[in-house]
């Protein structure tokens, strides 16, 4: 689903990243885990189209996606998650929903404007959609709630729907249970393994060990900028140099 072919990043005379190179197959969920620094979100906004990588290629279902803007990707079917939670905070949850399906839409802004029977049946077609993802992520009863006024975890959970609302066929996560509880950890494992059961491929960054080792089918290690190891997470968790670089220990 996902080829990353020798990225590196030079940000002026400091190496983000090294010649980093991994393979995300499709209907895997695949981590990339690593220490601080280690290079995992600047890897995803290269992958994802937002940083310009220095060298090196990605490769979308065997197609040269390299250096297309984020838009373009949605199109082609990659989406993305933040750390930070990216809201539009005076819109409603369901209108932000909506927002993430602009790739179904395809009455112009006259067509809206005027009200045009096409532009109407659209219109409700998106809402009718937007609440099928709402409820998908346990989150129809603040459909008409104001996205700012959210709790954290429900906003990680909009943000979520958003991204599947374009119906992607992959889906980067960026650090997914970053400020979530330990319940709502374990409903977003569960959320998770629903959106690979849908048929989408999901790569996520993540700090979280459990929640990595628990849902991941394969799991890339970075250090330093470097690929360091790849493996399943048994792999992962016996070996050395990851247990040295990563866990602190040996």
């Amino acid at each position: 689903m996902l080829e990353v072919a020798g990225i590196t990043q030079i940000f002026g005379g400091v190496t983000a990243l090294e010649d980093v190179s991994f393979v995300a197959k499709k209907g895997d969920i695949t981590g990339v885990i690593g220490p601080n620094g280690a290079g995992k979100t600047t890897l995803f906004n290269i992958v994802s189209g937002i940083y310009k990588q220095t060298s090196g290629s990605v490769h979308l279902e065997g197609k040269q996606v390299t250096g297309l803007p984020p838009e373009r990707l949605a199109r082609l079917g990659m989406v993305r998650t933040f750390q930070n939670i990216e809201l539009f905070g005076s819109m409603t949850v369901m209108e932000n929903v909506m927002v993430g399906m602009h790739t179904k839409s395809s009455s112009g802004i006259l067509a809206c404007s005027f009200l045009m029977p096409w532009s109407i049946g659209e219109e409700r077609r998106i809402r009718d959609g937007a609440m099928k993802w709402l409820d998908f992520v346990g989150i129809t009863g603040e459909a008409d709630v104001t996205a700012g006024n959210l709790p954290f975890g429900k906003g990680r959970l909009l943000e979520i729907a958003r991204a599947l609302a374009v119906e992607p066929r992959l889906i980067l996560m960026d650090e997914p249970a970053a400020g979530l509880n330990s319940q709502e950890t374990l409903a977003l494992a569960s959320l998770i393994q629903r959106i690979r059961a849908l048929g989408i491929t999901v790569v996520l960054v993540e700090h979280d060990m459990e929640l990595v080792m628990d849902i991941c089918d394969r799991i890339v290690v970075l250090n330093l900028g470097r690929k360091l190891a790849e493996g399943t997470p048994r792999e992962i968790q016996e070996n050395p140099e990851v247990i040295a670089a990563y866990l602190g220990e040996g």
